[in-house]
């Protein structure tokens, strides 16, 4: 039986139709509330195509997962590489990239919500979930240390929150533009921390 994640970029046609067909079901219905035989009824497939293809649930379900972080970081790469923009924008640019992600995932974070549905840390997908959120942080504290920004990795602690709670308040409150908000309490946020910085390089008024 299969334990790691097949190279997504090497999927048969059948293992993405499977793939294709158990993302859908595992964000709008939860993982757990998923099993193999909806996901090959879905898909078109046996549950031996299924396990031959992947192995077990859990390979897919890390499957599923790893497929949206690399979209997302897609995503956002291009969306911090868009032309024009100043160092201090680019440190805000994942939010810019979370506007256009959320217009497909009414439901929030696949990530968070992998991460309540699977607890155990040895479960590959959430290694996957977990290895997001940290990926996340660590672009936000390289971003801010570009752009001159002194405190760097409180920054990136806090921009962090803002971007996942903008997250998780778009399944709880849709009434709300969290992202919007998020977006724009982030630009305050580094504007005020580039001014500290530059102040602190300046030293003390003589």
């Amino acid at each position: 039986m299969k334990t790691t994640v097949p190279d997504l970029q090497a999927l048969t046609p059948g293992a993405r139709r499977i793939l294709d067909a158990a993302s859908v079901l595992f964000y709008e219905r939860g993982i757990t509330a998923v099993g193999v035989d909806l996901i090959a009824e879905q898909s078109g497939v046996t549950k031996r195509t299924l396990y031959n293809r992947f192995g077990s649930k859990d390979v897919l379900v890390a499957a599923y997962l790893l497929d949206r972080e690399q979209r997302w970081r897609h995503l956002v790469d291009a969306a911090v590489a868009e032309p024009g923009l100043s160092a201090l924008d680019r440190v805000t640019a994942p939010f810019d990239a979370l506007k256009e992600w959320m217009t497909q995932s009414p439901r929030g974070c696949a990530f968070i919500n992998a991460l309540a549905e699977l607890p155990d840390p040895a479960h590959p997908a959430h290694r996957i979930a977990a290895e997001e959120k940290c990926s996340l942080w660590s672009l936000f504290a390289r971003l801010a240390a570009d752009a001159g920004i002194s405190e760097a990795m409180d920054v990136a602690h806090r921009l962090v929150c803002l971007h996942q709670g903008a997250l998780a308040l778009r399944a709880a409150l849709p009434t709300i533009d969290s992202v919007t908000v998020a977006s724009q309490a982030a630009r305050e946020l580094v504007r005020a921390a580039a001014a500290g910085s530059t102040g602190a390089a300046r030293g003390p008024a003589e």
